[in-house]
């Protein structure tokens, strides 16, 4: 196990936390517990039930809130801004910020800055929450203090001043949190993939990779950078020692032979994995060579590896009724997630797809729909989208508008031994506020428990 760096100290406040979901009341609420002066504003409707409930939270705990505001002008007062990561680079008041030439980070710069603890961040197109949370059951497995965070869920900072100094920090980070650190240099960086996605946020796929990529460029000597061998990328960055997985001879964590290896020996034979699919052996030999690069005891990697339960919302069973299964994967929000879940089930699948796009190039899902759908239900923003390029795939293409007539319409029409599989290959935030959200519908509209 690696110690953590000695973190860099926070500018100077008073500090603009721009954006007041979670992980921007998070960070208010860890800014007042050092007792910071903090302004918090969101653009977003004060008559909205949740943003209402954060702004008495805040309020109570002596944040100056605003809400309706997009903060350019509260930029004056500030010393410091920090921005959740929903919010645009080009909001009003990031822009002021910036204009002043005031420092600017994000929600996980700021946690890292303030929580002593190991950190390992994990980062990817594909698999990031179930990595993280596989890592974080093998530390548990191995009886090792740990937190997981970020992405996930969780937001980091609300951890600060809750963990004692041996607890380590497991955080999925997505781009748009990596596009917002500064010096932000997790002691272990795991990257999974890459393939396009938010592209409607980055503008182009070499800025969305240049996102991802500040997870090791602040890496130095003593740390730790995980990735795929042959990942297609020229440089990591950072001075990090390198740790590789895969199929490749030369990896350290390699599958061969029906086994994982590491250090030359057999760790557990691929079958004993407990989530199925090629894309997870992925994610099994990131969560493990990660552990055990740090020094986690191999045996209880193992365990960890055969005995994870897997995520809600990623290629989740959750109900069986007349012979037909419901499969809730919501958090597949980009095609590749998608083809994923297409390749991980057995054929008649009624796949409920749409949602908002972030244009993306649906046509690759055309070929394995058509291979393994008996017909596609089409909900939100993207359904005409969806519907142009699925038209070659030679299957039934229902308009369904939203989630509620999908499940009706696949219900009504499926039969015993095939599955009603929600993996949208879009955001949610056209209908939902998040994918949890339509996730959720999805297991009450199908009779999950």
């Amino acid at each position: 196990m690696s110690v953590a760096k000695p973190r860099p100290p926070l500018p100077p406040g008073p500090f603009l936390v721009v954006g007041l979901a979670r992980s921007g009341e998070a960070a208010a609420l860890s800014l007042r517990t050092r007792g910071a002066e903090v302004i918090g504003c969101d653009a977003g409707d004060a008559g909205s039930p949740a943003l209402a409930a954060a702004a008495q939270r805040l309020s109570e705990a002596g944040v100056e809130v605003h809400l309706n505001a997009s903060g350019d002008a509260l930029a004056a007062r500030a010393g410091t801004l920090i921005k959740s990561p929903g919010v645009a680079q080009d909001a009003p008041a990031i822009r002021a910020a910036r204009r002043r030439r005031l420092p600017v980070f994000g929600e996980l710069e700021l946690a890292w800055r303030l929580l002593p603890n190991e950190f390992v961040a994990v980062t990817g197109t594909n698999g990031k929450t179930t990595t993280t949370e596989w890592i974080g059951h093998i530390h548990r497995e191995a009886s090792r203090p740990v937190a997981v965070a970020g992405n996930v869920g969780t937001a980091v900072s609300s951890l600060v001043g809750r963990l004692a100094a041996d607890t380590t920090v497991v955080c999925e980070a997505s781009s748009f949190q990596l596009e917002d650190t500064r010096d932000f240099a997790p002691e272990a960086a795991v990257i999974l993939n890459l393939s396009p996605d938010h592209l409607d946020r980055h503008g182009s796929f070499d800025a969305y990779v240049a996102a991802k990529l500040r997870l090791f460029v602040n890496q130095g000597n003593h740390d730790l950078a995980v990735a795929p061998a042959g990942l297609e990328v020229k440089d990591l960055g950072g001075c990090a020692r390198r740790v590789t997985f895969g199929c490749a001879p030369d990896a350290e964590l390699a599958e061969r032979a029906g086994y994982l290896w590491w250090s030359e020996q057999p760790l557990i034979a691929v079958q004993e994995i407990a989530l199925p699919g090629a894309h997870n052996r992925q994610n099994a030999m990131a969560a493990a060579a990660v552990c055990l690069a740090r020094g986690l005891d191999r045996e209880a990697v193992a365990a960890g590896l055969r005995r994870f339960a897997g995520v809600r919302h990623r290629l989740e069973p959750i109900a069986v009724s007349d012979g037909v299964a419901w499969v809730n994967d919501s958090k597949a929000t980009n095609v590749a997630s998608t083809l994923v879940a297409l390749q991980a089930l057995d054929g008649g699948i009624r796949l409920i797809a749409g949602g908002r796009g972030k244009r993306q190039d649906f046509s690759p899902l055309a070929a394995p729909v058509a291979e393994r759908c008996t017909a596609v239900y089409l909900i939100g923003e993207a359904a005409s989208e969806l519907a142009e390029a699925l038209a070659a795939a030679g299957v039934p293409l229902h308009q369904a508008g939203d989630l509620e007539h999908a499940v009706s319409a696949a219900r009504a029409a499926a039969k015993p031994k095939e599955t009603v599989l929600l993996s949208p290959a879009c955001a949610s935030y056209d209908q939902y506020p998040d994918f949890e959200a339509r996730g959720e519908h999805f297991r009450a509209l199908a009779g999950g428990s």
